[in-house]
C-alpha cells in the first residue's frame, strides 16, 4: 500500500489527518484511509475501547479490511450522510468499501452494529480482513470462539459477533479473527461487527443488515436536507453539522468535545487528554450553532440535559460532565505506548477538579440564547439561574485556571473575568424579560460594573495596545477574541479592535493562531488551535471587516482533511493534524463564523 497518493503509516500509525469518523448517536469509530478501523469504544463513546490501535499500534486492536495487493486509496462521505466510502485502486481492480454505524431500528437487532460492505467496481481483487479485539483499552481478557459458524469475541459483559457473507471462511486464533476473499467486477461482500452489552448477543441476517444500512442512509439525508444554512460554505457547514451530530449522545442530548482520547497536541509530548466529555463552556457555542442550523429538537435536548446535569453541583458548575450527566471523570494513565510514542495515555480528565470561572458566562449565555429562541424557562430553573448569578457575584474575584485549563498556578485570567461579566449581563437580561427572579438584579448590576472596571484597569496593556492574558501580565491570549463574540464590547470599539489586531499579529502563523503566549505548567509545545482562527473570522466580521473575514474563512476551509473534518490543532508548518478528532469546538466555531459573515454581509 505504498504510494504517493496514500499517506504512509509511521511505525504503524496513520496520520491523524487520514481519519474519518462514523457513528450512530451512541458511539463512534475512526476509519483510516487505508481501511483500518483504529478506534472504537463500546457500548458508548466514553466506554473503554475495543479498538485502540491509534494509541498503541501493537496492542491497541483494530479491524483491517483492504486489498492484498499494493493500492492507492481515497475516501469520502456519501453526499449529505455519515456513511463513508473508501475506494481502493490496485493495478488490476477498483474496489469500494462502504462503512457505517447502523442506526437503531425497531425489532430485534444488535445493541451496536458496524457494517462494512465491499463492492468490486472493476477488474479482479483479492481482499483480506482481520479483527483484533482488545477489550478495555487492551487490559481485558478476550475469548474467541465459533457459534453456529459465526466468530464471537467476548470479554466480561461485552460480546462481539462477526457474521460475514462472501468474505471467505473466517479463521480464528487466540487473539484475532480474519479471512480473505476474491471479487470480480459486480461482486460484493459484507462484514458486520454486531455488539451486545449485558444482554443476549443478536447475530443479524444479511437482509436485515442491508435494510438498516439503507435506513441509515435515508436518515442522514433527511436530517441534512433540513439544515438551514445556504451560504458560500454550505458543504463545510453541512459537514460540520453532520460531524457534530455524531458527537451528540442521543440518550441524553449531551455533546462530546471529541470522539477520541489522548491524541497528542505535540507528537512525543505529554499534552494528551481525554475529550469524551461534555464541557459547559461548549454549551453556548453548541446552542448558537444548533439554532443557526435549524435544529430545535437537538437544541432543546441539549439545553435541558445541561440544566439537569448542573443540578448535581448547584449553584457551582462542574467544568465538564459525563455524557450521561454524571460529574465524575477520574484521570488515570494507561499502559499503552501512545500515538507515535506520545505518553502518558490518559483517560478521564483532572480538569474537572479545577476552578474555571468563564463557564458561568457560558451557562447564562446558553439560557439567554434558549429563551431568545422561544424556549420556556420554568420557575425552578429560573430560580437556579438567579442563584448562579448570585454565586458569580461572590466568586469573580478569585483566581482560576481559565478557559485553557492550564496546569500552572491559578491566575486572574482576563477572559474569565469578562465571562463573569457576561454571566451577570445575561442574568439581567433574563430578569428584565421576566424569565428569572429579579430580586438580585441591583447587585448583579453593581458587580458587573466592578468586573468591567477591574478588566479595564488591570487587564489592559498600553504597551501592547491590547487586553492581556491575565491581570498585570504582558502576554496575549486568543480567547480574548470571545469578548467580541460574547458582546462584552462591540468588535469595532477601540480597545477590542486593537486587541484583535494584536492577537492576529503576535499569535498568528499564516491563517492559524496559537492559543496564548507564556507558560502553562506543561512541558513542550503545541500546534495552532484551530477554533481560535474561526473565532478571528467571526470577530473580523462583527467588526465590519467582511472582506478580510471571508478571505480568512476560505483559507481555513482549505485546511480541513479530505472528508471535511478538523482535529483540535494543526501544525502551521507541516499541516499535520494534532490533538483529538473530530473536535466539536472547531466545527462549532466554523458554523458560527459562517453565520456571522452572512449576517454582516452588506
Amino acid at each position: 500500500m505504498t504510494d504517493d497518493a496514500l499517506s504512509l503509516r509511521s511505525d504503524g500509525y496513520a496520520p491523524i489527518r487520514d481519519y474519518a469518523v462514523i457513528g450512530d448517536g451512541r458511539t463512534t469509530a475512526l476509519v483510516a484511509r487505508d481501511g483500518s478501523i483504529d478506534w472504537l469504544c463500546l457500548p458508548d463513546l466514553d466506554s473503554p475501547s475495543v479498538f485502540a490501535a491509534i494509541l498503541d499500534a501493537e496492542r491497541g486492536g483494530r479491524f483491517q479490511l483492504a486489498p492484498e495487493e499494493e493500492f492507492t486509496a481515497e475516501h469520502r462521505y456519501e453526499p449529505e450522510t455519515n456513511v463513508l466510502q473508501t475506494t481502493f485502486t490496485t493495478a488490476e481492480a477498483v474496489v469500494r468499501v462502504t462503512d457505517a454505524m447502523l442506526l437503531p431500528a425497531p425489532g430485534l437487532a444488535p445493541v451496536r452494529e458496524l457494517a462494512r460492505r465491499v463492492d468490486c467496481l472493476g477488474g479482479r481483487v483479492s481482499m483480506h480482513w482481520r479483527v483484533e479485539p482488545r477489550f478495555d483499552y487492551g487490559r481485558g481478557a478476550t475469548t474467541i470462539s465459533m457459534r453456529s459458524g459465526v466468530p464471537v469475541a467476548t470479554s466480561k459483559q461485552l460480546a462481539l459477533a462477526l457474521p460475514s457473507w462472501n468474505a471467505g471462511e473466517p479463521r480464528c486464533d487466540a487473539a484475532s479473527i480474519g479471512g480473505r476473499f476474491d471479487l470480480t467486477a459486480g461482486d460484493d461482500a459484507l462484514l458486520v461487527l454486531a455488539a451486545a452489552y449485558q444482554e443476549p448477543l443478536v447475530i443479524p441476517a444479511r437482509r436485515e443488515v442491508e435494510a438498516r444500512l439503507g435506513a441509515t442512509r435515508a436518515f442522514w439525508r433527511s436530517w441534512a436536507a433540513d439544515r438551514g444554512y445556504e451560504g458560500p460554505w454550505r458543504d463545510a457547514v453541512l459537514r460540520s453539522a453532520l460531524a457534530l451530530k455524531l458527537l451528540v449522545y442521543a440518550p441524553s442530548g449531551a455533546i462530546a468535545a471529541a470522539a477520541t482520547a489522548s491524541l497528542p497536541e505535540q507528537v512525543g509530548g505529554e499534552r494528551n487528554w481525554d475529550y469524551r466529555f461534555c464541557w459547559v463552556r461548549d454549551a453556548a457555542f453548541t446552542l448558537a450553532a444548533l439554532f443557526n442550523l435549524g435544529c430545535p429538537h437537538e437544541a432543546d435536548s441539549f439545553y435541558w440535559w445541561l440544566l439537569h446535569a448542573s443540578q448535581l453541583s448547584h449553584p457551582r458548575l462542574a467544568v465538564l460532565y459525563r455524557l450521561n450527566g454524571g460529574a465524575d471523570a477520574p484521570e488515570e494513565t494507561l499502559a499503552l505506548s501512545g500515538y507515535r510514542g506520545s505518553r502518558p495515555v490518559r483517560i478521564g480528565n483532572a480538569a474537572l477538579e479545577q476552578v474555571q470561572l468563564d463557564i458561568y458566562g457560558d451557562h447564562l449565555q446558553s439560557a439567554w440564547l434558549y429563551a431568545r429562541a422561544g424556549g420556556s424557562i420554568d420557575a425552578d430553573s429560573g430560580r437556579r439561574l438567579a442563584e448562579t448569578a448570585d454565586l458569580v457575584c461572590r466568586i469573580w474575584r478569585e483566581p482560576d485556571s481559565g478557559i485553557w485549563e492550564v496546569r500552572s498556578a491559578p491566575a486572574h485570567f482576563t477572559q474569565s473575568k469578562m465571562m463573569c461579566w457576561v454571566a451577570l449581563d445575561r442574568a439581567m437580561r433574563l430578569a428584565d424579560t421576566g424569565r428569572i427572579p429579579s430580586a438580585g438584579a441591583p447587585r448583579w448590576r453593581a458587580e458587573a460594573a466592578a468586573i468591567r472596571a477591574f478588566v479595564e484597569r488591570e487587564c489592559w496593556s498600553e504597551k501592547l495596545g491590547s487586553y492581556v492574558r491575565f491581570a498585570g501580565g504582558e502576554e496575549l491570549d486568543a480567547s480574548l477574541l470571545l469578548a467580541a463574540l460574547m458582546d462584552y464590547d462591540d468588535a469595532g470599539e477601540h480597545r477590542l479592535a486593537s486587541t484583535i489586531e494584536a492577537i492576529r499579529q503576535a499569535l498568528g502563523n499564516g491563517p492559524l493562531l496559537s492559543r496564548y503566549s507564556g507558560e502553562d505548567g506543561l512541558a513542550g509545545n503545541e500546534g495552532s488551535f484551530v477554533c481560535c482562527s474561526f473565532w478571528l473570522v467571526e470577530a473580523l466580521a462583527r467588526g465590519g471587516r467582511c472582506a478580510e473575514a471571508t478571505e480568512l474563512m476560505d483559507e481555513l476551509i482549505g485546511l480541513a482533511n479530505d472528508v471535511g473534518l478538523y482535529a483540535e490543532e494543526i501544525d502551521p508548518t507541516s499541516g499535520e493534524f494534532l490533538g483529538n478528532v473530530p473536535q466539536a469546538l472547531v466545527h462549532l466555531a466554523l458554523i458560527s463564523a459562517a453565520a456571522a459573515i452572512a449576517e454582516a454581509a452588506p
